[in-house]
């Protein structure tokens, strides 16, 4: 596979007015990733997916990262091309945090396999993913406001409904005057 630096020189050439950037992973992943902006990242999944020099066939992953001193969520894709058996590239496009702007385009037109992990990442960090065929929550229920990934997220402290409080989920529900399953308490006492 090509250095990730000849892919962004491809692209940048390739897709008209794309800004990309190469930034660095953490440690332990040692993969440098794409940056690409919200505008153009539909256009290089296409580019990247569609040339005969990537062919990438495949997204494995996407996920989302709570940057709150940056001020963004980050979504990111791992791309491979299982019919040249090379990859990963990873994109990543970044979103401010604020709600009404966190959006970001789907790339489920380009790879069918990002649908269920687009409505991960709206669920779970409050990303809205433009042109998704059926944004709605996978994993919270349908009442559900919040959006448990983000790093601001403050769990509630009514835990009754947790079928086996434990520890500090016990300590949290017994402050908040929540009711505690009498087994749990016996079950805590124990330990």
């Amino acid at each position: 596979m090509e250095a990730i630096e000849k892919i962004k020189e491809v692209l940048v050439a390739s897709v008209q007015g794309a800004q990309i950037e190469i930034i660095a992973s953490t440690p332990a992943a040692a993969q440098p990733a794409l940056l690409v902006d919200r505008d153009h990242v539909a256009g290089v999944a296409r580019f990247l997916k569609e040339d005969d020099r990537f062919k990438m066939d495949f997204c494995s992953c996407v996920t989302g990262v709570d940057y709150p001193a940056l001020g963004v969520i980050e979504v990111v894709y791992h791309l491979y091309s299982v019919a040249l058996r090379q990859g990963p590239v990873v994109l990543k496009v970044r979103a401010p945090r604020d709600l009404q702007e966190c959006h970001v385009p789907s790339l489920t037109p380009v790879w069918r396999g990002c649908e269920f992990q687009e409505r991960e990442a709206y669920d779970l960090y409050g990303v809205k993913f433009t042109g998704h065929p059926d944004l709605r929550r996978i994993l919270m229920w349908d009442e559900f406001t919040d959006h448990p990934m983000r790093k601001d997220y403050v769990p509630p402290q009514d835990y009754e409904w947790e079928p086996t409080p434990h520890d500090a989920t016990l300590d949290r529900a017994k402050a908040a005057g929540g009711i505690v399953p009498p087994t749990a308490l016996e079950d805590a006492k124990k330990k």
